[in-house]
């Protein structure tokens, strides 16, 4: 898989040299490339405790993106998941450490554990006070007696970190650092592995299912379970946490493990602001990027309870930009539409054919969703069958609340749905559509006169018009064949539809953007709706 990087051999460094160019010089790096990679504070006030920590790299913003005020005083970067050398650990050791001492803040992995308490000891021949805490917060395998060192090595930096800054002596910041440790409990879950730059990806998660406890290296997880929605998901996570927990005044920290989109991070807060764990919640960090795992598509989560001197430490003000905030969970706040905006309903009215007829359009919508997105993708951006589905499943859910039995009012009615209902520029054009046939219906016109009478007006305000490649396109002829029956109207949408494949520049909506190579030989996925629905009425 191509990535923006330029040789995995110098990936790790080219990385720190972009933090520091990005840190308006409050950063800076010991001049030992390659071997001895350290990111240190450049305004570090050494009567204070130093904090050191790092590990192996692809986990960024940690550690180098979270060196600054509150925080860390320097962070060693090994290459990628692999532990930095004993030399580099003593150099930041060396570099930032004066009479108040160090704390090594290390995840728990073999390599970072020698190699950090080798050169924890060879600083202490140098006089240098130095203690270390190591951090084992998975969950995954209660039974381990080495659990590894995942996220909450997060809170331990930002507790630990907000003492040193306030100037606390090194037992002090030491035995806070191992409290929190010590209350810290953390459990992943991925769609998908990681891809280690120069290699293969390893293909071990199989489609529909997801790896529960798998480690921040791309270590295999505790098992492979069913997935099926992001409420599930946070549930099964929540189950390996919910034991480890006890009563209240907890602070969750949902941490993207690299590959999740912010709006799939956002449905995921949702789902443990309404789980089982949720009130015991009181704070939560992000959900953001923290502890990644490379490009690993998965999120994890950590929780500790927390007293009133540690939830004022992790409020205290931070320097580095990576690191959130801490919120308030709070319940959904709502607060009422603007005059003018909540929906007027009209008074329902019956008519079983209508009904039935309407019902019968929503199911066809709907059942061609996957068909709709397959050809949307090769011109658009594949939601032209989602976004037509979804205002079919919403129109669906309020047929019984439409005045069907008056044409005027359900034309109105149904273009008001759909302007609260359908999204993007069809939900705004077909929302015209219904709204402008409404008027014309009122003053008089027919069935056919009124359909037309909306056309005309999407065509006034969307600038579309025959040959544009839209879906006024077939629906043009289909209103002026509609006359003659359903039959001739589907087959003049078909002929109308199927010609869009040879227009190869259009002339309005998103096709507008694409070049020929994308457009020709594929038909405009709006025309193609218009011209799937009249045949499935017409052969129904």
């Amino acid at each position: 898989m191509d990535q923006f990087i330029n040789q995995k051999e110098t990936i790790v460094t080219d990385a720190i040299d972009g933090v520091l160019a990005a840190s308006g010089g409050q950063l800076a790096r010991l001049d030992g490339y390659p071997h001895i990679k350290v990111v240190v504070r450049q305004d570090w006030d050494k009567s204070k405790v130093a904090l050191v920590s790092g590990g192996g790299s692809g986990h960024e913003p940690a550690h180098a993106g979270f060196v600054g005020q509150g925080l860390l005083t320097a962070a060693v970067c090994g290459d990628v998941f692999a532990s930095p050398s004993v030399d580099a650990v003593l150099a930041g050791i060396l570099a930032v450490s004066g009479k108040a001492g160090c704390l090594l803040i290390v995840k728990n992995y073999t390599g970072d554990r020698l190699n950090f308490g080798l050169a924890a000891e060879r600083a202490r021949a140098f006089g240098i006070k130095v203690s270390m805490v190591v951090v084992d917060d998975d969950v995954a395998l209660p039974e381990l007696p080495q659990a590894r060192g995942v996220a909450g090595t997060l809170f331990v930096h930002k507790i630990a970190g907000a003492l040193a800054e306030q100037g606390a002596d090194l037992e002090t910041v030491t035995a806070a650092a191992q409290k929190v440790i010590e209350g810290t409990g953390s459990i992943g879950m991925s769609l998908d592995t990681c891809t280690i730059p120069g290699s293969p990806k390893e293909d071990r998660i199989a489609s529909g299912k997801a790896e529960l406890g798998l480690g921040i290296h791309g270590e295999a997880g505790v098992e492979q379970v069913d997935f099926t929605d992001a409420k599930t998901a946070m549930q099964q996570v929540v189950a390996k946490l919910k034991p480890t927990m006890n009563g209240g005044g907890y602070v969750a920290l949902l941490n993207n493990l690299g590959g999740a989109t912010p709006i799939e991070m956002s449905v995921l807060a949702r789902e443990l602001a309404r789980s089982d764990i949720a009130s015991s919640l009181h704070w939560m960090i992000g959900p953001a990027a923290l502890m990644t795992s490379l490009d690993m598509r998965g999120f994890s989560l950590s929780v500790i309870q927390v007293d009133g001197e540690q939830e004022a430490l992790l409020q205290s003000p931070v320097g580095p930009a990576a690191w959130p905030q801490m919120q308030k969970l709070a319940e959904d706040a709502v607060q009422p539409l603007p005059d003018g905006l909540s929906p007027i309903k009209p008074t329902p009215s019956t008519h079983p054919e209508r009904r039935a007829f309407l019902e019968k359009c929503c199911d066809v919508l709907i059942s061609a969703e996957a068909t709709l997105n397959a050809l949307d993708a090769k011109s658009g951006d594949g939601d032209t069958g989602s976004t037509l589905a979804g205002a079919a499943r919403a129109m669906k859910l309020v047929l019984d609340d439409l005045p069907l039995a008056d044409l005027t009012q359900l034309y109105r009615a149904i273009g008001a749905e759909l302007g609260q209902t359908m999204g993007g520029s069809s939900g705004v054009l077909l929302a015209i559509f219904f709204a402008a046939a409404g008027d014309a219906s009122a003053s008089g016109a027919d069935e056919v006169g009124a359909l037309k009478a909306g056309l005309e007006r999407i065509q006034q305000v969307g600038g579309a018009a025959p040959g544009d490649r839209t879906m006024i396109d077939a629906l043009t002829p289909a209103l002026d064949a509609l006359p003659d029956g359903l039959p001739a109207a589907a087959v003049a949408a078909r002929t109308g539809a199927d010609h869009t494949a040879t227009i190869v520049k259009a002339k309005a909506g998103r096709a507008s953007y694409l070049t020929e190579d994308k457009l020709k030989g594929h038909n405009d996925p709006g025309a193609e709706a218009v011209a799937m629905l009249l045949e499935s009425l017409t052969n129904n």
